[in-house]
């Protein structure tokens, strides 16, 4: 199209019934350039983020074809939402707003603008929880155990280095090394690796009993004595390893000591004594477990939240595993899978098992609304599903 004059203006104006004295006296005209696809995305950032672009960081999308995507930043992770916006978006580069519009000498001028593209829609972040569940799946294909075993020669299941499970898991990089911390996981010749359980209660064992013998106190287990005893059953590295999953690492004097931390270790003897059972009477566990566990720890049943659950509800009381990392990631399925498992619940006892899902300030109570409702029973509250299970 020809650029259209000044006349040809006042003589739009004049038929919108426009009065060009109320307008500024530059008049934008606009063209769709050659090029004027509808190729681009647009994606609202917070400032945070657009702060760490600027500072020439970079943002990551991630998940496999048949996931959600999500973005993800060094430390935090978004999902991302089409939201379709009523107005068409035009692309003007270089295109002046009223405020940087200096208003020149009354005789009124025409600039000419291109648009390079336009949008009807726009991608919206929303900070997520990262879906970390995958993670542990991952690597629980394959759990190490220990050296001399066979099974690890022969494997045919994938091992993942950092670089695998950045482009496999939906998270960012910190809050991926953040999680293979909490799980325990260790590098073994570059690659993540999660210890067998039984693996890690023979390490645990070893410990434990060197304790015992050399008679040190549980929260001064000097890293380089257990390594020299104990660096002939198992590799170093491993020793090492167990002192860090189960113990806090602090240095006095120049030289390593380890703390053995009283609940993580109770809650693994207890994890032993349950897996093998259905159900268990709560007192008689109670007292196995109490034997079980290295002299001097004290063993309680709230160091069991999230890993197992006692039935007060059966005659005499009984206690069964249920891993919280076992349960569905996705909310919904959550609070299915739990009232699958039983029909009503107290706050107390369900609360472990959802705590994981809370988003940034959501609290416990926000989500028992949502997802259930309450009644009374007893006098006590108790939540039960929405829909029925099938």
């Amino acid at each position: 199209a020809a650029m259209r004059s000044r006349a040809e203006v006042d003589a739009t104006l004049q038929t919108a019934k426009v009065n060009p004295e109320e307008l500024l006296p530059v008049v934008q005209c606009l063209s769709f350039g050659p090029q004027a696809g509808g190729a681009c995305c647009l994606l609202q950032l917070e400032p945070g983020l657009c702060a760490e672009l600027e500072a020439g960081c970079s943002l990551v999308i991630r998940g496999e074809k048949d996931e959600h995507a999500v973005l993800c930043s060094k430390d935090k992770t978004y999902d991302m939402k089409i939201a379709d916006t009523s107005n068409m978006l035009l692309f003007v580069p270089g295109c002046k707003t009223p405020e940087e519009l200096n208003p020149g000498p009354a005789s009124c001028n025409i600039s000419h603008s291109q648009i390079a593209g336009f949008s009807k829609n726009y991608w919206e972040l929303r900070r997520c929880r990262p879906k970390l569940k995958k993670l542990r799946k991952l690597l629980m294909e394959d759990p190490y155990e220990g050296p001399d075993s066979q099974k690890d020669q022969t494997s045919t299941f994938s091992k993942y280095t950092t670089e695998d499970l950045l482009n496999l898991i939906q998270a960012s990089e910190e809050e991926i090394l953040h999680q293979l911390q909490v799980i325990d996981a260790c590098k073994i010749e570059g690659y993540w690796r999660i210890l067998d359980f039984d693996y890690q209660m023979k390490l645990l064992n070893h410990v434990t009993q060197l304790i015992d013998s050399e008679s040190w106190p549980l929260s001064k287990v000097p890293l380089c004595a257990c390594l020299e005893e104990l660096g002939s059953l198992e590799p170093r590295e491993m020793i090492e390893h167990i002192l860090l999953s189960y113990g806090r690492k602090y240095v006095d004097d120049g030289e390593v000591f380890f703390e053995m931390l009283e609940d993580k270790i109770c809650r693994a003897v207890a994890q032993m004594l349950l897996q093998n059972a259905v159900k268990f009477n709560l007192s008689e566990f109670e007292e196995v477990w109490q034997q079980s566990v290295p002299e001097g720890m004290t063993t309680r049943l709230d160091q069991l939240q999230g890993l197992a659950l006692v039935d007060k509800s059966s005659r005499p009381e009984t206690i069964f595993l249920l891993k919280v990392e076992d349960l569905p990631e996705d909310n919904q399925e959550r609070f299915n899978s739990l009232f699958g498992i039983r029909q009503k619940w107290t706050e107390v006892d369900i609360t472990p098992y959802i705590q994981d899902l809370c988003a940034e300030k959501q609290t416990v109570g926000a989500l028992l609304t949502k997802y259930a409702r309450s009644s009374m029973l007893n006098g006590v509250k108790v939540y039960n599903s929405r829909r029925p299970i099938s």
